[in-house]
């Protein structure tokens, strides 16, 4: 087992790499050159900075090998630069939520998909039961395509804009549920109501099973919400993360696909009526 000073050793670069990243002056000039290359005297133009701040600032970031200069004298992210600006939606994600995420947990979420958690920065931080469900409603009632769901439960006023969406406009709607899921009183005779077995029968809706459901997402082919966790591991149905960015719906869609393809045949037996 490796020692305390062989994994102080082990990261010294990375320490090094963030030593450069703590300062708010380097971190504008990575992002300005991400943007478009540029000179010395562009940079401190566009920032707003003195041209000894606009020297000093490159010369560390050169040294860290952060960016790099052509013989005209124009400066560009190095692969490592460019590469490590990609990795800083994670931490600003996590550091803008960090009081959320003292009191959240990230669940079942496996790793492949933790390392993406950047992709969640560009979103809307949306609080309180009446606000979400709007939301929610708002996902349904914007979808044309498909509407995709991995919930702990669905509130039984949800039920019916689902289904209207799907015989008016064709809509595909596919779900995910949990085994020990509770559903409320009425149910049975609202989906019955709605025609939800003929639905069924003509795979206009899918649904599938999985053991839990602790990170929940919604979403349609334009807008797509996330919920995650508390610490005793149920889902907070108060608090959610939505956005229309492409890349938090992209995160979204993927993580329904995992959990989709992974999951079993819906079973009734399963589901606890209160």
């Amino acid at each position: 087992m490796p020692s305390s000073d062989d994994l102080v050793g082990a990261y010294s670069s990375t320490e090094k790499t963030f030593f450069e990243l703590a300062s708010e002056q380097r971190l504008s000039i990575l992002f300005r050159l991400y943007e478009k290359k540029a000179k010395i005297s562009q940079l401190a133009k566009d920032l707003d900075i003195t041209m000894q701040e606009a020297h000093r600032n490159v010369n560390r970031l050169q040294d860290a090998n952060l960016i790099e200069k052509n013989p005209e004298g124009i400066f560009s992210l190095t692969t490592f630069g460019n590469t490590i600006i990609k990795q800083i939606p994670t931490f600003n994600y996590l550091s803008m939520h960090k009081e959320y995420f003292s009191e959240h947990i990230l669940g079942e979420l496996p790793i492949k998909f933790i390392m993406r958690l950047g992709a969640l920065d560009k979103c809307e931080y949306v609080k309180g039961v009446v606000a979400i469900l709007e939301r929610w409603k708002d996902i349904y009632r914007d979808s044309d395509q498909y509407i995709y769901e991995i919930v702990p439960q669905v509130p039984i006023d949800l039920i019916e804009p689902a289904l209207a969406k799907v015989k008016e406009k064709g809509v595909k709607y596919s779900y995910v549920l949990p085994q020990n899921v509770i559903i409320p009183k009425g149910r049975k005779d609202l989906l019955k109501k709605l025609g939800h077995s003929e639905l069924l029968n003509k795979n206009a809706v899918e649904r599938r099973m999985v053991d839990r459901v602790q990170v929940a997402v919604i979403l349609n082919e334009k807008q797509a919400s996330v919920m995650f966790p508390t610490q005793k591991g149920e889902t907070d149905m108060n608090m959610m993360f939505h956005s229309s960015d492409p890349i938090f719906h992209e995160w979204c869609l993927d993580y329904f696909r995992y959990r989709w393809y992974g999951s079993d045949i819906f079973d009734e037996s399963h589901l606890k009526e209160i």
